[in-house]
């Protein structure tokens, strides 16, 4: 009988909450052991950092000593490299230190900044090896990998997600926040996979999964303006839960400087 390939989930600098999709997985989760071997999940049980795996997950963004020498040991012994919501994909709400000067601001942190071991910046996987796909979100749902996971064993390629939340919102017959009460919204440069979660409950869109394709960031902008938002408002929309994102960083920058 042939040995069942094997998958690993690693965590960086992160919340766990990628992590948890996996385990929310439930009885899902006990299937795909049918498919797989998880031979290393901290938060699972098994714990193995150096095995050669078919498939590995990263959760986190790159923001330490320690992380930038892991991540390429682990590259190594992946086939497939995974990184799974925010912080991997684009640094996460961590990577709005990026925009301090170095680490200055760990003075008026810590009593003893000389203890702490950390990069001056925190930063996407994939500004320091080889990632085979991206599944953004904060946090990634269960859906997602699963379906990546299922893919790759069958050898197909993974479908990515690249349609806006306000499509979402049009599939789950929602009231457009944006239009109807006024509220600034993210909706309309945010790829959905959240199921439109917050527009449904009457909130705004903050732009979890991350930027959509073909972003209009400079119209969002100035309708948004047109909302009352001052300059500096319309930039902390634009840099936060995936600041580090090209297009978010981008308009966030282009606001900044008015």
């Amino acid at each position: 009988m042939a040995a069942k390939p094997k998958l690993a989930v690693h965590k960086f600098a992160s919340c766990d909450g990628c992590q948890l999709a996996f385990l929310n997985l439930g009885e899902d989760l006990l299937m795909l052991t049918q498919l797989v071997d998880i031979v290393h999940f901290a938060e699972a049980g098994p714990v193995d950092l150096d095995a050669p795996v078919d498939i590995a997950f990263i959760e986190g963004s790159v923001s330490t000593p320690e992380h930038l020498e892991r991540l390429q040991r682990i590259r190594a012994n992946s086939k497939f490299l995974i990184t799974i919501g925010a912080c991997a994909t684009a640094g996460g709400v961590q990577a709005l230190r990026n925009f301090a000067k170095g680490n200055e601001w760990f003075a008026s942190v810590y009593a003893k900044p000389e203890y702490i071991a950390s990069l001056d910046t925190s930063t996407p996987v994939a500004s320091h090896v080889k990632v085979d796909l991206e599944l953004w979100g904060c946090p990634v749902n269960g859906r997602q990998v699963l379906a990546a996971t299922r893919a790759l064993l069958f050898g197909v390629s993974p479908v990515e997600e690249h349609d806006k939340v306000c499509l979402e919102c049009k599939r789950h017959h929602v009231v457009c926040v944006l239009v109807a009460k006024g509220i600034p919204c993210l909706g309309p440069v945010t790829r959905t996979g959240c199921g439109a979660l917050c527009p449904a409950f009457g909130r705004d869109c903050y732009g979890c999964y991350g930027p959509a394709e073909n972003t209009n960031t400079e119209s969002l902008g100035r309708r948004f303006e047109g909302l009352g938002l001052l300059p500096e408002a319309v930039v902390r929309r634009f840099l936060f839960i995936n600041n580090a994102a090209p297009a978010f960083a981008e308009a966030g920058k282009r606001w900044k400087e008015r």
